[in-house]
């Protein structure tokens, strides 16, 4: 009985004790860095709303009832010079995260890759500049004028499609805002 406790009891009770102790300074660490974390996050989102419509002076979030699936958040502008589209559209290697501006006339601002899992040096040329500024000053008509990437179609398809959900979000916006 003496050689059990000793093979199997206290090793058990000691790794026991040390997932414990593991787990409450995991668990602290997580109350104290989690508020640091959100706020960090917070101001990334607002400085990339102010990038891609840097006319805005703060924003509200609005909450539309029929937007696109790809439509994550939508806010307006607080001096209603625009809207910003929080977007998520499915590249081919995986989540691209997109944010748009479109000006209160319809036209793009800007657009920006927050965050993807693109093929280096094929699909992950969406998030740069040559690619992205062609879609500063676009309308909704005029969209069809952006030319995909060669070699990286899904990617580019994925980018302009989410870019298109973004302009049907903006009359929905507008028409939400013609009825307040």
């Amino acid at each position: 009985m003496k050689n059990a406790y000793k093979e199997i009891i206290k090793p058990v009770l000691v790794l026991t004790c040390i997932c414990l102790v593991v787990s409450a300074l995991l668990a602290y660490v997580n109350t104290v860095t989690s508020p640091i974390i959100t706020e960090a996050e917070q101001k990334a989102a607002q400085e990339a709303m102010s990038e891609v419509l840097s006319e805005a002076d703060s924003f509200e979030q609005l909450a539309l009832d029929s937007v696109p699936e790809r439509v994550n958040e939508v806010y307006r502008a607080k001096n209603g010079s625009g809207y910003v589209f929080m977007l998520t559209t499915k590249g081919y290697g995986g989540d691209m995260k997109l944010i748009c501006g479109i000006k209160s006339d319809g036209t793009i601002e800007a657009c920006k890759t927050l965050s993807h899992s693109e093929t280096s040096g094929l699909g992950s040329k969406t998030a740069e500049d040559p690619y992205r500024n062609q879609y500063c000053g676009k309308t909704a008509d005029t969209l069809t004028e952006v030319d995909s990437i060669s070699g990286a179609t899904i990617s580019s398809v994925a980018y302009k499609n989410a870019i298109d959900d973004a302009f049907k979000a903006f009359n929905a916006a507008k028409g939400a805002e013609d009825y307040e």
